[in-house]
C-alpha cells in the first residue's frame, strides 16, 4: 500500500520559516516526478514546486523563496519555505506521479498558517 506522509506544517509569523517533509512508503520515490501542491478552501489546488527528470518548477509566486529537495535514501522529498507570508496559508499536499504508469499519489495534507 502507498503512504505518503507529510509533517513540519503550523503556524508562523510572516517571514517566518518552516520545513516540511513527506515520506513515501509503497513506492520508490526515484522512480516518480514528485513535489508539492497547496490548497486553500474555495480554490483550485495549485503546484507550488516539484522536481521531475532533473528538473525542479516552481510557482512563480515562491520562486526564491521556497526550495524542493529530495533524500533518495530515506525516499523523503521535502520544501523549506522562507520569508512566509499571509498568502502562503493553505493545506500543502505531498504528491508523486509514477514517470511511466502515470500512477498519482497524493499525502493527507498539512496545514501551514501564516499569520500576525
Amino acid at each position: 500500500q502507498v503512504q505518503l506522509v507529510e509533517s513540519g506544517g503550523g503556524s508562523v509569523q510572516p517571514g517566518g520559516s518552516l520545513r516540511l517533509s513527506c515520506a513515501a512508503s509503497g513506492i520508490i520515490f526515484s522512480s516518480n516526478a514528485r513535489g508539492w501542491y497547496r490548497q486553500v478552501p474555495g480554490k483550485q489546488r495549485e503546484l507550488v514546486a516539484m522536481s521531475g527528470r532533473g528538473i525542479l518548477t516552481y510557482a512563480d509566486s515562491v520562486k526564491g523563496r521556497f526550495t524542493i529537495s529530495i533524500d533518495n535514501a530515506k525516499n523523503t522529498v521535502y520544501l523549506q519555505m522562507n520569508s512566509l507570508k499571509p498568502e502562503d496559508t493553505a493545506a500543502y499536499y505531498c504528491y508523486a506521479r509514477h514517470r511511466v504508469t502515470g500512477q498519482q499519489y497524493w499525502g493527507q495534507g498539512t496545514q501551514v498558517t501564516v499569520s500576525s
